[in-house]
């Protein structure tokens, strides 16, 4: 049995990185699923469930604004912390004063998303009595309707939190904006699907209580069509690129 939820996602800004422009970021003019599957697991997350988003609905005029922030272009390094750890000195901070960098990026301004999705279970680190479709189904319903979450949820980048998250029965496909039906069948473009990790969640020492993962990944692409604000995400999952 397959368990299949609508929500509704607001939010004053977004930012969906086009992977070619990092450096100066330009969004995407939607979102792609593994951003939307990332948001979900700001809700609810285990190893023994995966996200599968299955149609996405842009409600708002695609709106783009142009911002420029201060960020520092250094990650704190795992050799300096585990040296510090160690006790063998070393200095795992990272000082803004010397590490700031501004860079411009081209955002979405007044979002507005209709995403529909269901989870398969992977058989991860899975009890088969305990972890059944039902209870997490369950689970995820409870905490979409009263809000719950273990971390912000966010629109691309944890800059941009979601200002409303709901859950509905339907969409309400009316309050489309014309500009968006106006656009009528749009083609997006190659964009990012999800981002797939080589170890597909299952630590490479086979230890669960001290897990360690991998940091290959590839990104997975799709071609998909905006219609009448509509995309039909399972649609084109037929065509991914590597």
């Amino acid at each position: 049995m397959s368990y299949g939820f609508k929500i509704l996602v607001e939010g004053d800004y977004a930012c969906f990185t086009r992977p070619e422009l990092k450096v100066e970021r330009v969004s995407y003019d939607v979102p792609p699923p593994g951003a939307l599957e990332g948001m979900l697991k700001s809700v609810y997350w285990k190893p023994a469930i995966r996200y599968v988003i299955d149609r996405i609905i842009v409600f708002h005029p695609i709106d783009f604004a142009n911002i420029r922030r201060n960020e520092v272009k250094d990650k704190v390094l795992y050799s300096a912390v585990k040296s510090r750890m160690n006790g063998k000195g070393g200095d795992p901070c990272i000082y803004t004063s010397e590490s700031r960098s501004q860079r411009a990026s081209m955002v979405l301004k007044n979002v507005k998303y209709g995403v529909e999705f269901h989870f398969e279970l992977t058989g991860l680190k899975a009890d088969e009595e305990k972890d059944s479709e039902k209870k997490h189904s369950q689970i995820l319903k409870r905490r979409l309707k009263k809000g719950q979450c273990f971390r912000t949820p966010c629109l691309g980048c944890s800059e941009f939190p979601v200002k409303r998250l709901e859950l509905v029965d339907v969409f309400d496909e009316a309050q489309i904006s014309s500009e968006i039906r106006k656009m009528g069948d749009v083609d997006l473009g190659y964009m990012s699907y999800r981002v797939v990790f080589a170890d597909e969640g299952r630590p490479i020492n086979d230890d669960w209580e001290h897990p360690k993962f991998s940091d290959r990944a590839s990104t997975v692409y799709y071609r998909p069509h905006m219609v009448n604000g509509i995309i039909d995400v399972k649609k084109y999952r037929e065509g991914f690129k590597c």
